[in-house]
């Protein structure tokens, strides 16, 4: 019949234990090395997306800093006063890998040779280049007969429909540098680009 012996053990000790960790120095067992790996992977997955998503939603509220749009434009005493002076240079823009290049002109004048004013070089109308008219003594654009004023760069006749856009300068060490802005062409507001 029943062994008493057997019946006298309690059940834990009648079936053989499996420990629930591996000893230390013993190899993993494959299920420990395919629990490690599945973590490690999802992990770098998790990684891999969340980073550029927690970016995309954080970056509108970090603003780039304010590229340095100073350009030299000459020295000072070289610039005629009372004539107003073309500036053409060339601006290097760039866009990811990309660079791209750009023929830019500025119309910088003085009447004392201190204090400069600067004007952007395109029409306010539609992004045309005007040039000096000397004869009338005023800016004159080509396209559609724009006319503006030779000192404060107010629209006298044609098309545009504002002035033209002023921009800043500042002397430098002897250096008149004027702060280049692009504008949008066809409105009245000034909007900067």
């Amino acid at each position: 019949m029943d062994d008493p012996a057997a019946s006298a053990l309690p059940v834990s000790a009648a079936q053989p234990s499996t420990p629930a960790t591996t000893p230390a120095g013993a190899p993993p067992t494959r299920r420990g090395f395919l629990k490690f790996a599945s973590t490690i992977s999802a992990s770098l997955a998790a990684l891999l997306v969340g980073v550029p998503t927690v970016r995309a939603f954080l970056s509108p509220g970090l603003k780039a800093p304010e590229p340095k749009n100073w350009i030299k434009v000459g020295q000072a005493d070289a610039i005629d006063i009372e004539t107003p002076v073309k500036v053409d240079f060339v601006e290097a823009m760039n866009d990811g890998w990309i660079e791209t290049r750009a023929l830019r002109s500025v119309w910088l004048q003085t009447e004392d040779g201190e204090t400069f004013t600067a004007f952007n070089g395109t029409c306010t109308h539609l992004g045309c280049s005007y040039g000096l008219d000397k004869e009338r003594n005023v800016f004159f654009c080509p396209c559609h007969h724009g006319v503006f004023d030779i000192k404060t760069g107010a629209v006298i006749s044609g098309p545009p429909p504002r002035g033209l856009d002023p921009l800043p300068v500042r002397v430098v060490d002897g250096t008149v540098q004027v702060k280049l802005k692009q504008f949008r062409s066809g409105i009245a507001e000034r909007v900067e680009l």
